[in-house]
């Protein structure tokens, strides 16, 4: 029976050729994404800054000018309104009011007896309300979840590795995690605890990618013990390609109707995912492996006796 094979079984690309110019566009996009993360900056959600958030469904198709002119002479301050759905559905933001926090759900009833007085019928689907006491518990909690996750991942890979491949594995997340700020501040979407939970998951991913590519790494340096390094690294990679390419190209096919037909609700978290995809599989071939290359033979095979190689193994895949 005929099969299509989009990737060879058998690969021999030389990936640690390109090493340290995946470092230096690594580098790069990470300083980047620093200074867009001072400006513009993030366009923290509701979640972070505070505010209210509704969600309502007209009758008819929605009137923007017409609810612009409406909300904006509530006096409520700046009012953002956004179709997403059918032309019916409107997505309303409202910047958090000063006072209390009772201030937002004054806030959110004045919207709602506006809406309902001129347009019957109209239905308020959610409406989420959150002071700022509340978004900066969030804001905190969030930082701590990632802070707490790469601590958790470290330890991990340290006690399962040496200690080289803890280190490569946490700067790889910390240079994926910066991509991901960036990213954010790039498009502007809302940075919320939506946002906070693609990165975490990406983490997640993206670390079990390179548990991968690590494992094989150190069965072939049982292997191959006089093999070089940098032969061995790529031989890895390329013994771990497909599974890597098929894997991340399944999980990014199932985010992408999330992230155009799935709403408002989870828009950012798949939006979020579809990078992180592309950001954490690419580093687990130019950043994690070049960066365990770099910590050289001797920290590898340390204390371990030169063997011959079976016939046919390195020598073989040596050009």
């Amino acid at each position: 029976m005929f099969r299509l094979r989009l990737i060879p079984e058998k690969t021999n690309i030389k990936f640690m050729k390109g090493r340290f110019a995946g470092l230096a566009v690594s580098a790069f996009l990470s300083i980047s994404s620093i200074i867009l993360f001072f400006y513009p900056g993030l366009n923290y959600g509701i979640d972070f800054k505070g505010g209210v958030l509704m969600e309502v469904r007209m009758q008819d198709s929605a009137n923007f000018p017409a609810l612009r002119s409406l909300l904006g002479g509530l006096n409520l301050g700046e009012v953002a309104l956004q179709e997403f759905g059918s032309p019916r559905d409107v997505l309303i933001r409202l910047e958090k009011q000063e006072g209390p926090d009772e201030a937002q759900n004054v806030a959110a009833d004045s919207v709602r007896s506006a809406l309902t007085n001129t347009y019957p019928g109209t239905e308020i689907r959610r409406v989420e309300v959150v002071g700022g006491k509340i978004s900066a518990e969030l804001f905190e909690t969030g930082l701590l979840a990632v802070g707490l996750s790469l601590l958790a991942i470290a330890v991990y890979i340290w006690f399962r590795f040496e200690w080289m491949f803890a280190a490569a594995a946490l700067i790889t997340l910390l240079l994926d995690i910066t991509k991901m700020i960036g990213f954010f501040a790039v498009t502007q979407l809302p940075f919320g605890l939506t946002a906070v939970a693609a990165i975490l998951t990406i983490i997640g991913y993206s670390i079990n990618d390179k548990v991968v590519v690590y494992d094989r790494m150190r069965e072939n340096l049982r292997k191959y013990k006089t093999m070089p390094l940098r032969e061995l690294i790529d031989l890895s990679i390329n013994e771990t390609l497909s599974r890597t390419i098929f894997t991340s190209a399944t999980t990014f096919l199932a985010m992408v109707p999330l992230a155009f037909m799935g709403g408002e609700a989870v828009e950012v978290f798949a939006i979020g995912m579809l990078f992180g995809i592309v950001v954490g599989t690419s580093s687990s071939i130019f950043i994690a492996a070049p960066l365990v290359l770099l910590s050289g033979e001797k920290w590898l095979r340390r204390n371990k006796a030169p063997a011959v190689e079976p016939k046919g193994t390195a020598a073989a895949q040596r050009p």
